[in-house]
């Protein structure tokens, strides 16, 4: 892998994430991975930040909250429809997806949250900050669409410590 600048694929990488990328944490030897299509690769508090948001109600909520890292690993060119849609379905509480999707866990350099090996585009992030959403920031027509449930998001505000691409 090559490392690159974090805004050098930030176009190609968000037309990717709205179709699924990989959210992947760890606490204490617990690895787990969680299918993403929304999150904001932008520039805060004078560093490069990648956005990604997490419910409540998700397992990768408890490992996320107990660590101070994640990473974000982006399929460009190959199909992976079949491992977004079982680590988007299934509970790491219950069945370790790695094994259920027969991904490759690569170390990252910086962080303690292990890359998906088969995708092209990776970010390592340091968590730097975190937002709780509640129904009283977002406009009516988003609770509608989005959360009907009211089972509402963190965003978790990860520093860009490294970027690479295949």
């Amino acid at each position: 892998m090559k490392e690159v600048m974090y805004n050098e694929y930030a176009k190609e990488a968000l037309e990717a994430l709205s179709k699924g990328a990989f959210l992947s944490v760890s606490h204490e030897g617990k690895d787990n991975l969680m299918t993403i299509a929304w999150g904001n690769i932008g520039f805060m508090w004078k560093k490069p930040i990648f956005t990604v948001m997490v419910r409540y109600s998700r397992y990768t909520y408890d490992l996320i909250e107990k660590s101070d890292c994640f990473t974000v690993s982006i399929p460009l060119k190959a199909d992976m429809k079949e491992a977004l849609k079982i680590c988007g379905s299934l509970s790491g509480r219950d069945h370790d997806k790695w094994e259920k999707t027969n991904l490759t866990k690569v170390s990252a350099k910086n962080t303690k949250a292990p890359l998906v090996g088969e995708c092209d585009l990776h970010y390592e992030c340091r968590i730097i900050g975190k937002t709780a959403l509640t129904s009283d920031m977002l406009e009516q027509s988003v609770k509608d669409k989005c959360y009907t449930k009211g089972d509402y998001h963190v965003l978790y505000y990860g520093e860009i410590v490294a970027t690479y691409v295949k």
